[in-house]
């Protein structure tokens, strides 16, 4: 497998960009468009929230069928509890898009994200339609990201090629979302592009096992929202093999689309609003998915672990107490506690540590936090990030 550049438009017959229409007050790129030269096999994972932006219920009716050719999404308003105008607006994009890209609207998936409650400028979003469909390009993969950020401070993509019985094949991405993020599709935003030959089936399977190993393994900060996303488009313009069995190709295909959602992950986790660290939180040698599930999660949203971390403090307490109210059942007095390599506790109880040695650990821009249950066989993984004083001054006056 090997990295390459040009995100989602590196693999064969996509094109992106992304303009400013004038949603966003201070002028930044806040429209992005991405087509496939065909309509492709399609397949999407949404929000478990209740409350959905009318942006996303019209892409989970349009993907229903497991095609699409067109991708649009909006940044700095979501479309998202205004009543029936919200959904009209919707449909309006799906049309407009279709009319000058020449698709059909019900191959339109139509994103949006940014502050709810607030009606989108239909004007802008017009101005965006028509800007962006004509600089569509096979380069225009970084512009389309930068363009359906919010609160991010960089962009993120990534593209992997690798090889099906001898045709290259490639899987590229581009993801959004820095704070409100939470396991089940959170404030966050993916697409990933394909030109591999798979079914829709197994495309869909692929893609949720995938989110569930990355996407939903981040937390930024127990928070879920109601316009997020992630979608994948294979338009099979590689023509390999077709993959249509969970085989051998499939195995491999898994792999390149799982290191491609993993990477925008991590980078979603290091771009945490006000983050300084990328941490990495590991439980190990538990007696159920679940065990190991409730404990990764309860320390990745727990604000005092993530404080701690931000004020280089080794109070391993926090996460041991984090441990404990998890809901999980596990006996204490088996359990390990390792920041970076170091032990701080063993067998349930403290562990003398050089506190000069640990603060060298704590300095790191990304740290590995294992939890050692020694009760059975079975791990799980979560990736958060600290709590800054930015924190708290980016979402306090996040809508003014």
């Amino acid at each position: 497998m090997k990295v390459i550049n040009n995100g989602i438009t590196a693999p064969t017959g996509f094109t992106a960009t992304g303009c400013a229409c004038g949603i966003k007050k201070n002028g930044n790129f806040d429209f992005a468009m991405i087509k496939s030269d065909c309509v492709a096999n399609t397949a999407g994972v949404y929000t478990t929230n209740v409350v959905k932006g009318h942006s996303l219920q019209l892409t989970m009716k349009n993907m229903e069928n497991g095609k699409a050719q067109a991708i649009v999404i909006n940044s700095g308003n979501a479309n998202a509890c205004i009543g029936d105008s919200g959904y009209n607006d919707a449909l309006y994009i799906a049309s407009k898009t279709a009319e000058v890209l020449d698709c059909l609207p019900e191959d339109v998936i139509v994103g949006s994200t940014g502050v709810i409650g607030h009606p989108l400028k239909m004007d802008a979003v017009n101005k965006g339609i028509l800007t962006a469909s004509q600089s569509l390009s096979s380069s225009g993969s970084n512009l389309a990201a930068k363009a359906i950020m919010t609160t991010d401070t960089f962009p993120k993509e990534h593209a992997v090629q690798f090889d099906i019985d001898g045709t290259t094949v490639t899987i590229g991405g581009i993801a959004k979302g820095s704070g409100m993020i939470h396991p089940n599709m959170a404030t966050m935003i993916g697409i990933i592009t394909t030109d591999a030959n798979i079914s829709q089936e197994l495309l869909s399977k692929a893609l949720k096992t995938c989110v569930n190993r990355s996407f939903n393994r981040v937390s930024i900060d127990g928070d879920t929202s109601v316009c997020d996303m992630v979608v994948s488009l294979a338009n099979g313009k590689a023509n390999n093999i077709r993959i249509d069995s969970e085989n051998e190709y499939y195995e491999i295909f898994i792999q390149a689309l799982e290191s491609v959602c993993v990477y925008l992950s991590k980078l979603l986790v290091k771009d945490g609003e006000g983050a300084t660290k990328l941490i990495e939180i590991k439980a190990i040698n538990a007696d159920s998915q679940d065990t190991a599930y409730k404990i990764v999660t309860s320390i990745a949203k727990s604000p005092l672990v993530k404080t701690a971390f931000f004020g280089q403090d080794a109070n391993w307490g926090r996460i041991l107490t984090a441990a404990g109210y998890s809901g999980a059942s596990f006996n204490p007095d088996k359990i390990d506690v390792y920041i970076g390599d170091m032990i701080f506790c063993k067998d349930g109880k403290a562990v003398g540590f050089d506190e000069e040695q640990a603060l060298e650990i704590l300095k790191e821009s990304e740290i590995k936090v294992l939890i050692d249950l020694k009760s059975g066989n079975i791990s799980d993984i979560m990736w958060t990030c600290d709590f800054s004083y930015d924190y708290v001054k980016i979402n306090g006056s996040y809508r003014t």
